[in-house]
């Protein structure tokens, strides 16, 4: 074979390389697009349906159970309540209590599952000391008298941001509490493995032990660490960042979290229903299914390395190249939207994308700091704005104006025997920014 057949031979052979190559590639991207396109075309169809505007900085939306209010709960440190067509007005003013803006403030409230009985409510709240604050109220009828305050928990924050704040009674009758990991970036104490401390997790504490005394809650006997020694009582998960919002599916009982990430990575951890509780969500050693970049300086000995089976996965994680801080929502239980039905709906605050079950739905929510769900199961989303939305079928009708809520004013009550009483201070053993986006 002479030297330029042999060089012919092999640009021949290189061009059909090329030719493979790039055929191979056109196909993936073409199979790609189809994928694409089937997903969005499986993607539930939904619309965004204004319900009022003007209530300031909303960080919960919420309802009593027992009547057809939306309770929202604003950071400055009040709850407003609303219903379409009646007078509006406020069920708590505790914004002398509260520190606030950027990530603090009073950031959630959950109704006594017998509010109808005990008109009991709790709330979580930064006080003026920037340190977490569990606290319970008794409404008299609507309204509700300040000094009827007890503390259940004080819980020392070392920094100003990560206080998490989400309170949900779940389907046992137990009270859950959301806290981040003390704030600063990556964790700088590894709170979040630490089981001698309260930040970092998610808490678990029956309520309706020590009603009438200090510290005004119990231990449920089926704590995972509900023993002498060892971890603290109360936990009942860990390994999370900023647990900003989390929720119970009111048909099935499983337990949804969103974990606002840091750099990379923004996640939904999930829990069965059937689970015992004590799991570990990965945090500071993962950011979703990465190692975190803060490794484990500060850890104690024995915590899991980057990537151990003892480290539950999140159910869903999408990178910020989709939005920054991961705004957790509810299962779908309603009746208004049936594509939505059994799914799980979440937001990210930067990017007002929304997703169900992974999937983006069509509509945005820019500035999206909050769901709730009303007492008939149906969705609502609120914006740091001050604007309530509701999800409803794309084909329903359109309504013709938005109210502005103009709450009254709180009726003055008459004095009563009851007053704040300091609760147990939980202090950890061991760069504020705008609600509430990552740091």
């Amino acid at each position: 074979m002479t030297r330029a057949l042999r060089r012919t031979i092999l640009a021949i052979l290189a061009a059909a390389v090329l030719v493979a190559a790039t055929l191979s590639a056109a196909r993936r991207a073409h199979e790609a697009d189809r994928e694409s396109a089937r997903r969005a075309a499986a993607a539930p169809i939904v619309r965004l349906e204004s319900v009022v505007s003007g209530v300031g900085q909303i960080t919960a939306i919420v309802n009593d159970g027992t009547s057809p209010r939306l309770y929202f709960v604003l950071q400055d440190g009040r709850v407003v309540y609303y219903v379409p067509l009646q007078p509006r007005g406020t069920l708590l003013n505790v914004s002398s209590l509260v520190s606030c803006c950027g990530e603090r403030g009073l950031l959630s409230i959950a109704f006594h599952p017998h509010f109808a009985v005990n008109r009991f409510f709790f709330v979580d709240y930064t006080n003026t000391a920037g340190d977490t604050v569990i606290a319970r109220y008794a409404a008299n009828s609507t309204v509700t008298d300040a000094s009827s305050g007890v503390i259940l928990l004080t819980i020392t924050q070392p920094f100003a941001n990560h206080n998490g704040g989400q309170l949900q009674f779940g389907p046992d009758g137990y009270l859950y509490i959301g806290l981040g990991d003390g704030g600063s970036a990556n964790d700088p104490m590894c709170n979040a493995q630490n089981d001698q401390s309260l930040l970092g997790k998610i808490l678990r504490i029956d309520v309706d032990q020590n009603v009438n005394s200090p510290p005004f809650y119990g231990i449920p006997n089926d704590n995972p660490f509900a023993a002498p020694g060892g971890p603290l009582d109360e936990i009942w998960a860990k390994g999370l960042r900023n647990p900003w919002r989390f929720s119970f599916d009111r048909v099935t009982g499983d337990l949804w979290i969103g974990d606002v990430g840091q750099d990379q990575r923004e996640e939904v951890d999930f829990q069965a229903h059937a689970s015992h509780g004590g799991e570990n969500y990965g945090w500071k050693l993962m950011e979703g299914t990465r190692c975190g970049d803060g490794g484990n300086s500060a850890c104690l000995s024995g915590t899991p390395a980057c990537g151990s089976p003892a480290f539950t996965a999140p159910r869903y994680e999408y990178t910020h190249a989709d939005g920054c801080t991961v705004i957790g929502g509810y299962v779908y239980r309603g009746t208004r939207v049936p594509a939505l039905a059994g799914k799980y709906v979440y937001g990210d605050y930067c990017s007002g994308r929304l997703w169900a079950n992974g999937q983006v739905l069509a509509p945005v929510a820019p500035q999206l700091t909050t769901f709730g769900e009303g007492a008939d199961g149906e969705l609502y989303l609120g914006t740091l704005d001050g604007h309530v939305y509701r999800f409803v079928d794309p084909n329903a009708p359109t309504p013709t104006a938005t109210p502005t809520l103009t709450p009254t004013a709180t009726p003055e009550l008459p004095s009563r025997d009851v007053h704040p009483i300091p609760g147990r201070i939980r202090t950890p053993r061991t760069v504020q920014r705008p609600l509430p986006t990552p740091s």
